[in-house]
């Protein structure tokens, strides 16, 4: 945590970088889990690298998964499971993943343009994914989310916990901590040299600039 604002690296793929992310101040580690991803990486191989992690939280980033598939994370050593999906799935089909779960072991992060977010699903769960929308992509398409509208959800709906993501990196995180006020942000293709592969500067710049950032835009801060 940074001056009171908790944020996530995601898309790691090796022990190397998860260690580059617990120096710089990460509260939690994404991995993808989500075969089509560039970023992806098995669940066997998150086992072998599990014992030597940093004692940080591990999100297993998952894309419409079985029901069955999601205890089999947490026996895996997953904290949290951060559950991609499409904005038309069947209301019953997301409340069976939300049954399945603690709500602290669940982020929604469903894939719609941001004003057609259906609010039927925040219920379900504590914590929601605001992600940059993209009709081909589950995320780390390194688009900016739409800042506005993040503050229009987070004002209306100020009982679940908004995380956001979408291209931010050292360049724009004051900006976006200034526009929006997060308190939870998620970084992944803005401090990457290449797909999968973190830049340990870039990864470094982010920090100190949240760090900077933080200490003049947000309430927490003071």
């Amino acid at each position: 945590m940074i001056n009171g604002i908790r944020f996530k690296v995601c898309g790691l793929t090796s022990l190397v970088d998860a260690e580059a992310a617990d120096a710089a101040g990460a509260d939690y580690l994404g991995f993808v889990l989500y075969p089509k991803s560039p970023r992806h990486v098995t669940l066997e191989a998150f086992k072998a690298m599990r014992p030597r992690l940093p004692d940080r939280k591990k999100v297993a980033v998952v894309v419409e998964p079985t029901v069955e598939e999601l205890p089999q994370l947490l026996e895996a050593g997953f904290d949290v499971v951060q559950l991609h999906f499409s904005n038309h799935t069947p209301f019953f089909q997301v409340a069976v993943w939300a049954e399945a779960l603690s709500p602290d072991q669940l982020w929604l992060a469903p894939r719609a343009r941001h004003h057609e977010l259906d609010p039927a699903f925040f219920p379900l769960a504590t914590t929601i994914l605001f992600d940059a929308h993209d009709p081909h992509s589950y995320g780390g398409t390194g688009k900016t989310s739409d800042w506005k509208e993040f503050v229009h959800l987070r004002e209306r709906y100020s009982r679940v916990q908004w995380i956001l993501a979408g291209g931010l990196n050292s360049h724009n995180i004051e900006e976006a901590i200034r526009e929006t006020g997060a308190d939870f942000v998620d970084v992944n293709s803005g401090i990457e040299s290449s797909a999968g592969v973190k830049d340990h500067a870039k990864l470094t710049a982010f920090a100190e600039a949240l760090r900077h950032a933080t200490a003049k835009h947000h309430p927490k801060a003071n």
